[in-house]
């Protein structure tokens, strides 16, 4: 029998719903900071942080915040409604 991920981690829907807004969060800081030719170590300086730090941000870590996502986002500058439209899908 197969199963969905969810279903074999026997995720709730929200633990879903939040994994995959914290994924799409990592996937658009990686794509704005590509699109602005920035380099992870010059992201982590931007953002005060080091770039194993933004390695594991753009990875998906789950040691890392939404907030640090959003704030990351935002110093890359993405508008209220980018971000709202990540976190919408």
């Amino acid at each position: 029998k197969f199963g969905s991920v969810d279903e074999f981690l026997n995720l709730s829907p929200e633990e879903s719903a939040y994994i995959e807004m914290k994924l799409r969060l990592s996937e658009s800081l990686r794509q704005r900071r590509k699109r602005r030719e920035l380099s992870q170590i010059q992201l982590a300086k931007l953002i005060r942080s080091s770039q194993s730090r933004v390695a594991k941000m753009e990875g998906g870590d789950p040691s890392v915040s939404i907030d640090l996502l959003v704030r990351s986002l935002l110093a890359l500058g993405a508008s209220n409604r980018e971000l709202a439209k990540v976190i919408m899908g």
